[in-house]
């Protein structure tokens, strides 16, 4: 992974995202920044802190270039381009010419955007193991899918902007959109959905707890009742349904927890361990090299830009 130069070791900035309009689930804005004849790009200026979100967030480009960086990629952004970030995913941006930089953020719960109707593609857009900006492919690949989607958020800014009459269907029009832009464009089959939705809803209380009690002891007994299932019929269908057996799931969700730590505590990392559900260090280690292929020090030297 390239890292951001003159990355600063800081705390990471847990947003909360306040919404333009709640019943939509939406923040939206431009964001502007003058020409600068004194800016060095030997010497570029210090990215933005490390964050994140619930929320999914597009970035489109008006002008201007925009380094963006993630656990795992960095990527230079130019006018026309679109980018797309997964919920909760840890991220950071950096003005990466000395022109005028001009780019529309786009911040939404797309899973509220998911109603009756539509329930079939709930398992597409819910990230349980993977964040969406493993479909940037898409507008790399996809020039037409790319416009499109330049097009969708745009106009999403626009009816936000100006508010007119009927403006939230035309939002929940674009947004609707947008959903089907990703799934028809999605020619890897990275989207995992169909059938499986109704089992994925019917899991959703088993999900929920294994979140609020990650540095707990889980065991599988622990959300059979409260899904209603037997044993072996839960770990298979946990299984169908998520892609990861129960046992990897939780070591999962206790690594990206883990990962965040590391970034916005001064902790050591056998207290982020214990508080992660994961006292063993040698078994923690194991686990966060195999999701990560470093160890935890060497992640965060990384994701500060340190290494």
């Amino acid at each position: 992974m390239t890292s951001l130069p003159n990355a600063a070791a800081t705390d990471v900035i847990i947003e909360d995202v306040v919404y333009q309009n709640p019943l939509l689930f939406l923040k939206i804005w431009e964001i502007r920044s003058e020409p600068s004849d004194s800016l060095s790009m030997e010497q570029p200026p210090a990215p933005m802190k490390w964050h994140y979100h619930k929320e999914v967030e597009l970035l489109v480009m008006l002008e201007g270039r925009l380094g963006v960086q993630t656990q795992d990629d960095y990527t230079v952004l130019g006018p026309g381009d679109v980018y797309t970030l997964g919920s909760s995913q840890l991220h950071r941006t950096q003005r990466a010419s000395a022109e005028e930089l001009r780019y529309v953020v786009f911040q939404v719960d797309l899973t509220r955007h998911i109603d009756q109707s539509t329930l079939p593609y709930l398992s597409a857009f819910s990230e349980l193991t993977e964040p969406l900006s493993r479909l940037n492919y898409i507008w790399v690949e996809n020039a037409r899918a790319r416009q499109d989607a330049f097009a969708l958020v745009m106009t999403i800014f626009r009816e936000a902007q100006a508010r007119g009459r009927g403006y939230e269907l035309a939002v929940s029009a674009a947004i609707k959109q947008l959903l089907l832009l990703f799934i028809r464009s999605d020619t890897r089959s990275l989207l995992g959905y169909g059938a499986q939705d109704a089992e994925l809803v019917r899991l959703q209380p088993a999900l929920d707890y294994i979140d609020r009690h990650l540095t707990e002891k889980l065991t599988v007994e622990d959300v059979c009742e409260l899904v209603h299932l037997s044993y072996h019929y839960f770990i298979k269908r946990f299984h169908k349904v998520i892609g990861l057996s129960f046992v990897d799931y939780v070591n999962y969700k206790r690594i990206k927890t883990a990962e965040r730590l590391l970034l916005t505590q001064d902790l050591s990392i056998a207290e982020i361990g214990e508080r992660v559900g994961i006292p063993n260090m040698a078994q923690f280690y194991k686990l966060f090299k195999r999701h990560n292929q470093c160890s935890p020090r060497t992640f965060k030297q990384r994701m500060q830009g340190e290494a």
